[in-house]
């Protein structure tokens, strides 16, 4: 399967518009995966009793989520292999902003098993992303709640995405995320792996 990431910022709307992807391709009669990095992580880590819940995960020590990102990048490089002709895509984090400095999401060790074709960057305005973690009540974001640190780690996951992309050959593009209409992103992302 060709692969495509869909990195964003907690809140920018991935997991929407990925169901919009899925949507898309499905009517389509595309052949598609669509995958949460964090779910093969999360899992990892319940099981070794690391944490309880997701959010715990970005204030794990480096080197426990390091361990975790490998087993998920095994696991999701295993998936591709088998899935045969169509796209996958990854949601994901180009960085996670944790207590001792941004850890980058795709490093060598991630992005070589995984060797995607495309990067995608999902954006919004900080404002529209702060209102829409306030409005999702399921999750904890306070790490993330302030426009300044939305600004900051939008320009690490672009400085980070890039660094990625070099060391495989994929491209890096940005799509905007624009409130209300998710099918927009979605088509971009699909187009630019077809």
């Amino acid at each position: 399967m060709k692969i495509g990431i869909v990195t964003g910022i907690p809140g920018v709307g991935k997991t929407t518009v990925l169901s919009k992807v899925k949507e898309i391709l499905e009517e389509k009669k595309i052949n598609n995966k669509i995958v949460n990095y964090g779910d093969y992580m999360l899992m990892t880590a319940m099981k070794l009793g690391y944490v309880n819940n997701r959010d715990e995960m970005r204030k794990l020590p480096v080197e426990k989520q390091k361990q975790l990102q490998i087993e998920a990048a095994r696991g999701i490089a295993n998936e591709a292999k088998e899935g045969g002709d169509g796209l996958l895509f990854i949601d994901t984090h180009a960085v996670i902003r944790t207590p001792s400095g941004y850890l980058p999401g795709l490093p060598k060790y991630v992005i070589e098993e995984i060797n995607p074709r495309v990067i995608f960057l999902l954006e919004a305005d900080p404002k529209v992303i702060l209102d829409r973690q306030k409005r999702d009540t399921s999750r904890s974001r306070s790490d993330y709640s302030d426009e300044r640190i939305i600004s900051e780690t939008i320009n690490f996951a672009r400085y980070a995405a890039m660094a990625s992309a070099v060391l495989v050959g994929a491209t890096v593009k940005i799509v905007i995320n624009v409130e209300g209409d998710p099918a927009v992103a979605a088509n971009e992302i699909i187009n630019s792996m077809l």
